[in-house]
């Protein structure tokens, strides 16, 4: 089966030439991020372990959208986090509704502590758009079999792969994490993005490990 050009899994804004060799300066008040794209294709493997008993999946949906709001914040603030502070509420309540989209967050007796949320768009792919647990809950090696419930709702249904990014502004553990647990890197591309701690939607003492430049 011939694989997919990498840019028929990209949105259009992102089927731009080549980069140059060379260095390439960044406008201010906007953050540069080299971006790794992984895949597995594998229904067979998952990673081993099952959550502990009081933790479990819960759907979120439009309805949600304050809680969903306020544990995005709390995930993803330090590793900056921004599609979804850029949208309104009815755009974000439509895009939790669509059919397309599965959100969840991992719920610990009563209290949220990770989210998850995959996109199934592509009838043949399904991209897990955001993985994460809040700061509290890591350590508890909850991750791979967060990891596992994933891929169980993912090849639930009849995709052929599914596939994930991740970048340098995010854990420094996060790539290696994802190739533990059986993602393979196909792609990488270069992000900028305006910083959000410079239009007030994040703190700015978020992210500390990514400098904050006024330009």
């Amino acid at each position: 089966m011939k694989t997919p050009a990498f840019e028929d899994h990209l949105p259009v804004e992102m089927h731009n030439p080549p980069l140059r060799a060379g260095n390439s300066p960044v406008p201010a008040g906007m953050l540069a991020t080299v971006v790794t794209c992984l895949e597995t294709r594998d229904r067979e493997a998952r990673p081993e372990g099952e959550l502990p008993p009081g933790l479990r999946l819960q759907p979120l949906k439009g309805g949600d959208l304050s809680l969903y709001r306020a544990l995005y914040d709390a995930v993803g603030a330090d590793w900056l986090w921004v599609s979804r502070l850029f949208m309104g509420d009815d755009a974000l309540r439509a895009h939790l509704d669509h059919p397309a989209t599965q959100a969840q967050m991992l719920v610990d007796g009563q209290t949220p502590i990770g989210l998850v949320e995959l996109d199934f768009a592509s009838p043949s792919d399904c991209e897990v758009v955001y993985f994460g647990l809040v700061a509290s809950a890591t350590g508890r090696r909850l991750g791979p079999a967060l990891m596992a419930k994933v891929l169980d709702l993912a090849w639930a249904r009849p995709v052929e792969r599914v596939w994930l990014h991740t970048c340098h502004l995010d854990h420094p553990a996060a790539l290696s994490f994802y190739r533990r647990m059986g993602f393979s890197p196909f792609a990488t591309y270069v992000e900028v993005l305006p910083d959000p701690r410079l239009k007030s939607l994040l703190p700015r003492e978020a992210a500390p490990h990514v400098p904050l430049i006024e330009g």
